[in-house]
């Protein structure tokens, strides 16, 4: 292992603590030639008072023994009061002296910044360092002491383990799955069963040959399991669900048994902290190793799935899915009857798991994005979610150099702010439909109108030098920094857009238009409903500006919604001389704003409207039982080289809770409609074959279960009502009451009312699929056509 002084790597962890009456700060990295820890001592956490409070704070925390240090800054609130700093030599004493001055009544700034996350925000340090320091060599670490760390351009290649486990509905352990670090095996508990040799070199495609390491009992698999992890390794552990059910397991099993389950770096243990609120969840800190969920990885990545079961997920993006995939209770009796009987098969089915993930990870690439995200925010690879934090991330440390300290949380949550501009729509079907877009309308809008905290505060200060917001907000021309961010993101994406880096481009684009959202919420410290008004407000003049603009053109605006402007073009156009108007569109709207920003405020304008889609049919519905049009909702068809493409937004082609057969039915009979087909005879055939039970498949509903099921007491929906029908037939058969606590549930309409599919006793009622779910989607848009659902139906009727 290399021992050199220095070196590059890329954050894995970030700890602090209190070491010796000082401080000390431990980061894990990895490196190109292993992992490494950098220990930095000496560090002060610090907090801030109001400068008039000094000689308060400084006589509380005497009286209490406390030796801080409290010092008159050069910064000041967003209020003008100048601060001092509150300095104190350890954690403990920190936080000692929070409950101190609090106590007497003070005003306390930036208290819950974390000494090791202050260290590298100040530094402008996020994912990946330069560190130098003393070296020690470790088993399978360099040590630094005294490191010094500062930033640094470095791609990490991360070794990763995808872990999975099998175990009863009591949680005991079968077996553990282990896959990468090149390995492929099982840990399985019993003796060896019929086949070849089995060990972690013996590993194969065949099921019945998969590489097993035999244990005698569950500790001895717990024990084997920490051992094999130290020994192959990782940088980042990944699963499904792999926080709140594998390790959370792992983690209750070794304190059954008394076991350390030290699977940190240095044989270091992982910390649990619980979720508030939340049965069975929370959060794991493993020193010197990321455990990343599959699940919250691709949340994160903005990814949207029907559901997000491993099943599902894999068959969506892989095409394929578990050895397994039954009913829950089927499943679980399943895995417990090849435990009992057929181990190698179970040890197939548990490999299997790990080996989805991994592929999963690799088709999407949801490492890379991570790892991009961490190192244009700092955030910690393996978090979840985290807007918020990477705003402070990259705000708080140039606001100190502005002169200001960050201000507190808004004690009422922040008031609400309006949102998105959405036009009252223009119902029908249309031939010829533009789509133009504002290009990250939020950011460029702030960008092109200095919207920042910061400025905020100087603008109300210096109004001369402020451009005009809304709800009296003032922003200051010059004294910024949220725009400059925003202007170096929008360079980096331009470039991961040119290169064809999709997560790059991804990480910054959910970055950029997540500032709106940070800004609008009462749980970020920067809220002002002035700052949130001048985003949102900005953008509804913007697009009504657009709108008018574009009719003056002798266009019609059928539809806008938030950043977006739906735009017909009368008459027989062909293809490309509507492909025409849309560019001549897009360069005489921007040349316009170019113009007005200049003129009437002299600013530069950033932003920028494109020509983004032509539909050849396009359906804007009305709301049900009205006249008036939707919003939100609508349907169009493309025309392009390899064929026709329909689009659904909002309606029930694209909505999980309507049945198979709703959906299917609408794309072909909007597929007709668009093409100037007569959908009559379709129409006949489906009802009729819907009444005679032919698709009876496809009448599944399937919906989520949001509350525990005793909370649902006013009103009971349909799949409540079958659930707690499944739930005490489960009960009558000693089965696992799979409903209680939220989930999934799938049921069917029943002339008794909605029941489980697993549980189904009674005749289905056809005629209320044909009503609640043939008809609506059919009465969409047979109207526009003088068509009529009931008209068809009934012709068929009397036929019979």
């Amino acid at each position: 292992m290399d021992v050199s002084s220095h070196g590059k790597g890329f954050l894995l962890t970030r700890n602090s603590r209190d070491q010796l009456n000082t401080t000390e700060l431990e980061y894990w990295v990895h490196t190109d030639s292993g992992p490494a820890l950098l220990r930095v001592t000496g560090q002060k956490p610090i907090f801030f008072i109001e400068s008039g409070e000094l000689e308060t704070a400084t006589a509380a925390l005497k009286q209490a023994g406390i030796a801080a240090e409290v010092k008159a800054l050069e910064l000041k609130t967003f209020e003008g009061q100048s601060v001092a700093g509150v300095y104190n030599r350890t954690i403990h004493l920190h936080y000692r002296s929070q409950d101190i001055l609090r106590n007497h009544g003070l005003d306390l700034y930036e208290t819950d910044v974390r000494l090791h996350e202050r260290f590298l925000m100040e530094r402008f340090i996020c994912g990946s360092v330069e560190f130098a320091g003393d070296p020690i060599t470790r088993d399978a670490y360099i040590e630094y002491r005294n490191a010094r760390i500062k930033p640094a351009d470095y791609d990490p290649a991360l070794k990763t383990l995808s872990l999975d486990i099998e175990c009863d509905i009591t949680s005991e352990l079968f077996s553990v799955g282990l896959s990468g670090c090149g390995t492929a095996e099982v840990l399985m508990i019993g003796e060896p069963q019929a086949g070849p040799e089995n060990g972690p070199e013996n590993g194969s495609e065949n099921e019945h040959e998969t590489a097993i390491l035999w244990c005698a009992d569950e500790a001895a698999l717990l024990r084997l399991m920490t051992r094999r992890i130290l020994e192959l390794d990782p940088d980042a552990i990944i699963g499904w669900n792999l926080v709140n059910f594998d390790l959370r397991i792992l983690l209750q099993r070794s304190e059954h048994h008394n076991i350390k389950f030290a699977i940190g770096r240095g044989g270091q243990l992982p910390g649990w902290r619980d979720q508030r609120g939340e049965k069975d969840k929370g959060f794991i800190s493993i020193p010197g190793r990321v455990a990343i969920d599959g699940i919250d990885a691709l949340k994160t990545a903005t990814y949207r799935f029907a559901s997000f079961s491993l099943e599902n997920v894999s068959r969506e993006l892989l095409g394929k899915g578990k050895l397994v995939e039954h009913d829950v209770d089927d499943r679980l009796a399943e895995i417990r009857h090849n435990f009992l009987h057929d181990k190698p098969r179970l040890a197939a089915y548990n490999l299997e798991d790990c080996r989805l993930v991994e592929e999963i990870f690799e088709h999407t690439r949801i490492l890379d994005f991570l790892a991009l995200r961490s190192q244009i925010t700092g955030l910690e690879i393996d978090r979840a979610g985290g807007s918020v934090a990477a705003f402070y991330n990259l705000y708080m440390p140039r606001l100190h150099r502005g002169g200001y300290v960050a201000p507190n949380l808004p004690p009422d949550g922040g008031l609400a702010s309006p949102g998105g501009y959405v036009m009252d729509s223009r119902p029908g079907l249309y031939r010829n439909v533009l789509v133009l877009d504002f290009k990250s309308l939020y950011p460029s809008i702030i960008r092109t109108f200095k919207i920042d905290p910061m400025g905020l505060v100087e603008g109300l200060e210096s109004p001369e030098d402020a451009v005009e917001g809304f709800r009296g907000g003032k922003f200051h021309r010059e004294k910024h920094f949220l725009p400059e961010i925003i202007t170096g993101l929008w360079q980096q994406r331009d470039i991961a857009k040119k290169n064809n880096d999709a997560p790059r481009s991804q990480a910054i684009k959910i970055l950029m238009n997540s500032f709106y959202g940070v800004l609008g919420s009462g749980g970020c410290r920067f809220y002002d409903p002035r700052l949130a008004s001048s985003i949102t407000m900005r953008g509804h003049e913007i697009m009504q500006t657009t709108g008018k603009w574009i009719e003056e053109m002798g266009y019609q605006v059928i539809y806008g919604d938030t950043d977006s402007l739906f735009i017909w073009i009368e008459g027989d156009q062909s293809p490309n001389i509507c492909r025409e108007i849309g560019s001549k569109l897009e360069s005489t709207i921007n040349h316009r704003w170019h113009q007005k920003l200049q003129t009437e405020f002299g600013l530069d304008c950033f932003l920028e409207l494109e020509f983004e889609t032509h539909y050849s049919r396009f359906l804007m519905p009305t709301i049900r039982g009205s006249d008036a049009g939707t919003k939100k909702r609508y349907a169009g068809m493309i025309q392009g080289d390899g064929g026709d493409q329909l689009v659904f937004k909002g309606l029930e082609t694209v909505r999980t809770d309507w049945t198979l057969l709703a959906r299917e039915f609408q794309t072909t009979l909007y597929d007709m409609v668009f093409h100037d087909q007569d959908p009559t005879e379709f129409i006949r055939g489906i009802t009729l074959q819907t009444l005679a039970g032919a698709h009876d498949q496809k009448l599944v509903y399937r919906k989520q279960l949001r509350r525990q099921l005793n909370q649902y007491v006013k009103n009971v929906p349909p799949h409540v009502r079958a659930a707690r029908l499944a739930d005490e037939e489960n009960a009558r058969q000693g089965k696992n009451q799979r409903y209680q606590h939220k989930g999934w549930i799938s049921y069917v309409l029943t002339v008794n009312g909605p029941e489980p599919v697993e549980y189904l006793n009674s005749h289905i009622d056809y005629q209320q699929y044909v009503d609640k779910q043939l008809k609506p989607v059919a009465d969409g848009i047979l109207p526009f056509i003088d068509l009529d659902f009931d008209a068809i139906v009934s012709a068929q009727a009397a036929i019979f």
